[in-house]
């Protein structure tokens, strides 16, 4: 979990490439995107609700891409792998689906549930809890696309970006991995009134666009 520079906001995601090292420094020993998630919500409600009431919101964030992005990330390593010659690699066979959403799409979530802290749910039941509120000033969003598009679309987005076709070599599942991701922005939508909405051949074109002129390519 990382700490954002705002009284209230509060970011975790299920999210470190290279799981052993997730392992080595995650204090809870937990390294599986569902349980990295579930563990960021419960500490953060229990400091919301049951310690000191502090306004807390938190952010879940899918498949982020775009400019000044990680470079081990897929986009990254398919870019210049393709402009290289070279194979990339391709797990569960391409039987992958994500929730991609354009960087841009993400700090515009941010910044808008930066000013507007959290509040407590005054119809919250205990008996019947709804996991992204609380009867604290605590709130829960996703930030994604909320259309989930198959890895092999992804591919083809950047090979007409590219103006080259990829090379693919097709590989298992890898361990801790899940199939595919989707992510629901109703309450952030009811709360802040924004959607990501960023089609992917859009934000693929405009990191490609990005990256030749970065790299120099």
């Amino acid at each position: 979990m990382v700490i954002v520079r705002s009284s209230h906001l509060k970011r975790w995601q299920g999210a470190w490439s290279n799981r052993a090292t997730a392992k080595r420094f995650s204090p809870t020993g937990v390294t599986s995107t569902r349980e990295r998630q579930a563990s960021g919500d419960r500490s953060n409600a229990s400091y919301s609700r049951h310690l000191f009431r502090l306004p807390t919101t938190g952010l879940r964030f899918f498949t982020v891409y775009g400019p000044w992005g990680r470079p081990d990330m897929a986009l990254f390593l398919f870019t210049r792998a393709i402009l290289e010659g070279r194979p990339i690699d391709v797990f569960n066979h391409g039987n992958m689906v994500r929730d991609f959403t354009y960087i841009d799409d993400s700090v515009e979530g941010v910044v808008r549930v930066m000013d507007r802290a959290a509040e407590a749910n005054p119809a919250f039941e205990p008996a019947r809890p709804d996991p992204g509120t609380s009867n604290a000033p605590y709130r829960v969003f996703n930030i994604g696309n909320s259309r989930p598009t198959p890895l092999a679309e992804y591919i083809e987005a950047l090979e007409d970006a590219l103006g080259r076709k990829a090379q693919r070599n097709y590989l298992p599942m890898q361990p801790g991995d899940v199939p595919a991701t989707s992510a629901n922005t109703d309450e952030l939508d009811a709360w802040v009134g924004f959607k990501p909405n960023t089609p992917v051949r859009e934000g693929v074109r405009r990191f490609v666009e990005w990256y030749r002129r970065f790299y120099g390519t």
